[in-house]
């Protein structure tokens, strides 16, 4: 005998309505719990504490302006400075430069003495070799060391720069051969020249009026050219006193003509030579005479 399948009892309580969203359970709880309970807890205790939480764009303004200020501050506090110290600065420099300009001045004041000094001794030089007048011998002493004026006959030669003379671009002095690579005049052209001259024959010699004399230096301060350590400017004169016309063709044929000749073929240096029938040259600023003296030592042999 079959028995009869059971039936499930009868529920006495009803069923539980079903949720339209119970498939999509997470979403649902992410939505109901957006903030987690960390988060949550933070914000609590930053509430209870009295923090204001600001959005970290306002922080950073906030935080930008404060340095601005700090920085403006800075600026103000050294310009403020400034303004102070100014008037000290500004009183030390009046200070130096009145200095200087006193010392200039002192300077200046024995500088003319010792000129007036080195006259009044020459000066004297002067009237002791005028008072031996009449000695040949003390004539020619007073000529060759330039105590006294003279005047006569002789050559005036012009040498001057190139037209296109530069201090070259390197500063580099004379080449081995001797001639200027930059087109200007140097001390040994003119040394060269004062010495062809006095080979030559000339009697008295002066460069763009200073006078010559057996102790003269023509030497050289970078580009400029001293005689006497008196600077000189090109164009330079160079009077000589002599028999022009003799003169004027031994210079020209000497080695030391045929090098000025060479300068001016090759580095474009002007030279300009003539024959004067009247040339005057002034005394020497500074004239010093030496005698020589007989040794009294006997030799050894």
């Amino acid at each position: 005998m079959c028995g009869m399948p059971q039936q499930p009892p009868v529920r006495s309580i009803p069923a539980r309505p079903f949720r339209p969203d119970a498939s999509m359970s997470l979403i649902t709880n992410v939505m109901d719990h957006s903030l987690d309970d960390g988060y949550a807890e933070a914000a609590a205790r930053k509430k209870a504490a009295g923090q204001s939480a600001l959005p970290k764009s306002l922080r950073a303004r906030l935080g930008l302006a404060a340095g601005l200020v700090l920085a403006a501050l800075v600026v103000t506090v050294g310009a403020a400075q400034a303004r102070v110290a100014a008037p000290v600065v500004a009183k030390e420099r009046q200070e130096l430069i009145d200095r200087i300009d006193r010392e200039t001045a002192a300077a200046d004041k024995l500088e003319s003495d010792v000129d007036a000094l080195r006259a009044d001794v020459n000066a004297q030089q002067r009237q002791a070799l005028r008072q031996s007048g009449g000695n040949p011998q003390a004539d020619l002493v007073s000529t060759l060391a330039g105590a006294t004026e003279v005047h006569g006959p002789g050559v005036k030669l012009v040498v001057d720069d190139a037209k296109e003379a530069s201090t070259g671009g390197n500063g580099n002095p004379r080449e081995t051969s001797g001639f200027s690579d930059t087109g200007r005049v140097r001390d040994r052209d003119m040394q060269r020249v004062v010495n062809g001259l006095w080979q030559s024959g000339a009697e008295a010699v002066s460069v763009n009026g200073q006078r010559l004399t057996a102790l003269s230096a023509i030497r050289a301060a970078g580009d400029a050219i001293l005689v006497d350590n008196k600077p000189l400017v090109p164009p330079y004169t160079v009077l000589a006193v002599g028999d022009g016309q003799r003169l004027s063709t031994r210079f020209q044929n000497s080695s030391d003509g045929l090098y000025l000749h060479a300068l001016q073929d090759n580095y474009g240096i002007r030279t300009a030579i003539s024959v004067a029938d009247d040339l005057r040259l002034p005394a020497a600023p500074s004239v010093t005479v030496r005698t020589a003296q007989p040794s009294t030592e006997k030799g050894t042999s």
